[in-house]
């Protein structure tokens, strides 16, 4: 097998959850590209559905599900249909999550009485909505004894995001998460088993444009300090996460096993100096 073969996804299904968000657009770009047939998993049905379409646009093959990451019996169902459609699944791509805004605390707000349930629904969204997906489509990983999942951590896995209380503690758990479950299924399922994740830097996604720019495009006084103590002076762009997912999807990345990938243009490389 070459190289560039190795990369390849083709023939493989990848189940992605939070499909229909703004990285999972990408997401789903990419994995459709590498040639896997791509299970589409998000609430919105019309979205997952527009999913499909670029999927079929690109010569693939693809299964929109509506269910929700957080409701286990929705999760099994979504394994069901998938099973039943294509008989086995080789990935797991876990990009459902997101931030709640009363689960943040503004420089003016008091740093004490954050809205200790909005705190646990943002846990419960980007923690639980990692792991129950992964405890259920990735016993039939196990099973088999082969297949790759990805979570989605982020740079506030790594440092501390004024503000953002509740997403800077689930992520940092995503990672954690990810160590123990890598270790957990190599040993028991063999190495041909794998749970790594990606964290990205700072991307413009519909949920934080209106934090990080302005009515005309420019950068609020927030978006500024993000570009500022970044090398590459700019945000990224979602494509530009698609390469390091083929990369850990793929047999590319055979023995890579429990690593978080920072995809941050060097913003928790750097110390400012």
């Amino acid at each position: 097998m070459s190289i560039l073969d190795k990369f390849s996804l083709s023939g493989k299904v990848v189940v992605i959850t939070g499909a229909t968000g703004v990285l999972g657009k990408s997401f789903v770009n990419a994995v459709a590209e590498g040639g896997a047939r791509v299970a589409i998993i998000g609430r919105n049905a019309e979205r997952a559905q527009q999913r499909v379409e670029q999927v079929l646009r690109l010569g693939g093959e693809a299964l929109a599900i509506q269910a929700d990451v957080l409701v286990e019996a929705e999760m099994l169902l979504a394994r069901e249909q998938i099973l039943a459609k294509w008989g086995t699944i080789d990935a797991l791509v876990n990009a459902a999550g997101g931030n709640i805004p009363g689960a943040t605390v503004g420089p003016e707000d008091d740093l004490f009485a954050a809205s200790m349930t909005d705190i646990a629904k943002t846990l419960d969204l980007n923690l639980m909505g990692t792991i129950i997906p992964t405890h259920v489509f990735g016993r039939v990983m196990a099973e088999k004894g082969a297949g790759s999942i990805v979570n989605i951590a982020s740079l506030a896995s790594h440092a501390a995001l004024t503000r953002v209380l509740g997403y800077t503690v689930a992520k940092a758990g995503i990672v954690g998460y990810t160590n123990w479950m890598a270790t957990e299924m190599a040993l028991r399922y063999g190495d041909k088993v794998r749970v790594n994740a990606i964290a990205p830097g700072v991307f413009l996604t519909e949920q934080n444009r209106t934090l990080l720019t302005n009515g005309d495009g420019s950068y609020t006084e927030r978006g500024q300090k993000f570009v500022l103590n970044t090398p590459f002076k700019r945000l990224g762009n979602p494509e530009e996460l698609e390469g390091a997912l083929l990369f850990l999807l793929s047999d590319a990345s055979a023995f890579v096993n429990g690593e978080t990938l920072y995809v941050d243009g060097g913003f928790t490389a750097w110390t400012g100096v």
